[in-house]
């Protein structure tokens, strides 16, 4: 998957997202948060109209924030979204955040479900608490969960969680957004040694094996390269098993159970 959060010039995220097809990405992730549908959408339209994909082919991800949440609000975010980017439907819509009526703003995905504007529903950021009270409390289950999965923040529980449930899993900041030195890490940069790889491609692989979507973004077109090209080798056992002992099982952002985080969220005004 291709992400695009942080690129809020909009004539550079309609490039880089026109770039990221041409170079092979089909999932594109984007959010009414980040400001960019928009942009987005002339990207995803240009590669379109130039014949690189169909529309069929791609699937396309958006979210809606908390400020929209509650039925109505909801499913009013979604129409306006599936105008700024000039589609008639979404692949996947997800719940932002795991605050506020989020009940009420799921029960508005699942009208947009039956009504064929959206083919698959799903949430973010749910821990496995959230996940767990809402598949337990719906005829639809989340297809998708979105949380930060990365090798300082793995996620085991949530993994384990999901799977239960058929959530699948996606991973926002793969990198960790290159915080605690991940991409000079001893131990991941001689796994990528070994296989004659980047610590990039051997972390998007770990993912990949683990059966997580990852989605990574970056502006450069030959990074984007290098991250799609990561299925003609395969970490061992020995391998996965070195990663998971860097797991410290804290994010390296910050805690949706820590009272001030959810203040913070809640009081963004997206």
């Amino acid at each position: 998957g291709f992400g695009v959060f942080q690129i809020p010039d909009a004539e550079q995220c309609e490039q880089v997202v026109y770039d990221a097809i041409k170079t092979g990405y089909r999932l594109i992730d984007t959010a009414t948060a980040y400001g960019n549908e928009e942009a987005v959408g002339k990207g995803v339209a240009r590669a379109i109209q130039d014949e690189i994909v169909t529309r069929e082919e791609l699937f396309i991800t958006t979210k809606v924030w908390i400020s929209n949440y509650g039925y109505e609000k909801a499913k009013a975010s979604v129409e306006e979204s599936l105008k700024k980017m000039q589609l008639d439907y979404f692949d996947l819509v997800l719940l932002h955040q795991p605050f506020k009526d989020y009940h009420g703003a799921y029960r508005a995905l699942i009208d947009l479900y039956k009504e064929g504007k959206i083919k698959a529903i799903g949430v973010s950021n749910f821990y496995p608490d959230r996940l767990v009270d809402l598949a337990l409390d719906t005829e639809v289950v989340p297809a998708v969960n979105q949380v930060e999965v990365n090798p300082f923040h793995q996620q085991d529980t949530a993994l384990i969680y999901n799977t239960k449930y058929g959530v699948q899993l996606e991973a926002w900041a793969p990198f960790a957004e290159g915080k605690n030195g991940i991409f000079t890490n001893e131990t991941l940069v001689e796994i990528g040694n070994k296989y004659h790889k980047s610590v990039g491609q051997v972390i998007l692989r770990w993912l990949v094996q683990r059966g997580i979507v990852p989605l990574a973004k970056t502006v450069r077109k030959e990074r984007m390269q290098e991250n799609l090209n990561i299925f003609d080798f395969e970490l061992s056992e020995e391998d996965m098993q070195t990663i998971a002992s860097l797991n410290k099982d804290t994010s390296s952002f910050f805690s949706h159970y820590d009272p001030a985080t959810v203040e913070m969220i809640c009081g963004l005004k997206r």
